[in-house]
């Protein structure tokens, strides 16, 4: 973004605030957008308090998470009656879906910027100062943010993220990302390998490369694998992981390159939705339970050490007792190492809410979602108490949440374990055999070779 040195700065060291919800795609965004404002001349800080702008960065992806930021504009409302230059907005995902709730009086929102809009947040700022509402909610069919720098707002200095596209194609039936988010689009693979070089040149030692599908990304000759190869021979002290894949594209190119990096993390994340083909064709995920179990068969074939994690949905529409015990017999054919596991909830404008009822009752969804989470907590025990004995290599993140006297960092398979501080900082790499578990965590003894 060019900044025309004959205009005054927007900001003036005015202070911006910024509150992420949501998935990594959001905390992308959440960093580009600090990139964007700091260069009109406006300071991040991480004090509510003090900030004369706040912004919200949104998910829609179910009810309860904009439930969520309708309690917190709540929030912002007391902040601006003892503030009233305080600018709200509302980015993201929920901007994109309900701008006209967002704007109605008393809301307290002064500006909604969607997904696609981020670059024009210094003028949609200059709006609301001048007492009108601060609105750009278009979608975009070539915006990437290729060329900005995010500011990097984690704390370890260890691991970023990088977001190689945007957009989604699929159109899962339940899913309002490709309606909040636009079509898919891929950046120019050198932008992403000179933004990875840049991060381990600064001290990062862990990239994990963002998209909805990364396995459509695709730029002229470049496709994902080719992708993934360039990003890993930065360096063998560069780890690369990446999310999200969709069972349906996860090819065997993928695997093999995969295989062939020491310094790609063995660990897939791959969204089965439900283990049942009626709710699958139901979903429109475009695959069977039957492809699902071969993709994950090929996994092991070229990375037997390899762990996957999944999405599960409990009560999607219509979804009977049998499909609901087709998931959990598919749980425990795949043995999850973990799980994101969610009821259905119905979003308004997907083809679900569309054309299909909502009717599980609240109660049944949570018996059955309750069913998977203790499920997936035994497969989660079991998975870790394979690790026991076996000789890891940790990636150091920083001190222990349990002790300051003990650091914790990530296997390949992002498998936390804890151990003795040692004379170890964040970024280190260390050996460590396991010792022990718990459900979420491993604990080890560093091993001196």
């Amino acid at each position: 973004m060019k900044i025309n040195s004959l205009r005054p700065l927007t900001g003036e060291g005015r202070k911006l605030f910024i509150e992420t919800y949501g998935c990594q795609m959001n905390a992308g965004d959440s960093e580009i957008v600090v990139s964007i404002m700091q260069q009109e001349g406006y300071r991040y800080t991480e004090n509510i308090d003090e900030a004369d702008i706040i912004l919200i960065n949104t998910c829609s992806i179910r009810d309860n998470a904009e439930q969520r930021i309708w309690g917190r504009l709540s929030a912002m409302r007391q902040l601006k009656r003892r503030k009233p230059s305080l600018i709200v907005g509302i980015i993201g995902c929920m901007a994109e879906r309900l701008k006209e709730q967002l704007i109605e009086k008393g809301t307290g929102v002064d500006i909604v910027a969607g997904p696609d809009s981020y670059r024009s947040l210094p003028e949609l700022v200059r709006t609301a100062e001048d007492g009108t509402k601060g609105i750009n909610v278009e979608l975009s069919k070539e915006e990437t943010y290729a060329e900005i720098a995010p500011v990097r707002l984690d704390r370890n200095g260890v691991s970023a993220f990088i977001a190689i596209m945007r957009g989604c194609n699929n159109y899962c039936a339940y899913c309002v990302v490709p309606y909040t988010r636009g079509i898919e689009r891929s950046r120019d693979p050198q932008t992403i390998v000179a933004e990875a070089r840049t991060l381990f040149e600064n001290g990062y030692r862990e990239v994990t490369l963002l998209g909805q599908n990364v396995n459509s990304y695709s730029f002229g000759e470049v496709g994902f694998p080719e992708l993934m190869a360039m990003v890993a021979e930065i360096s063998p002290l560069l780890r690369v992981r990446f999310a999200t894949s969709h069972p349906k594209d996860i090819s065997d190119r993928l695997l093999e390159v995969m295989a062939r990096y020491d310094n790609i993390c063995k660990a897939i994340h791959l969204p089965a939705q439900s283990g049942s083909n009626e709710m699958l064709g139901k979903m429109n995920r475009k695959y069977t339970r039957e492809w699902y179990l071969e993709r994950i068969a090929a996994i092991r074939r070229y990375m037997p050490d390899c762990a996957i994690s999944t999405d599960l949905i409990a009560g999607f529409c219509g979804e009977t007792l049998e499909d609901h015990q087709q998931t959990l017999s598919l749980m425990k054919e795949v043995g999850y190492a973990s799980a994101f596991m969610f009821k259905y909830s119905e979003r308004p404008g997907t083809f679900s809410a569309r054309h299909f009822e909502d009717d599980i009752a609240d109660d049944e969804k949570t018996r059955r979602l309750n069913e998977i989470i203790a499920l997936q907590n035994s497969l989660s025990v079991v998975s870790n108490e394979a690790e026991i004995g076996k000789v890891r290599q940790v990636l150091v993140e920083g001190t222990s949440k349990r002790s300051d006297e003990q650091m914790c960092g990530r296997t390949s398979q992002n498998k936390m374990v804890i151990f003795d501080r040692g004379d170890h900082k964040a970024g280190d790499y260390i050996t460590v055999k396991i010792t022990s578990c718990s459900s979420a965590t491993l604990f080890g003894e560093e091993i001196f070779e």
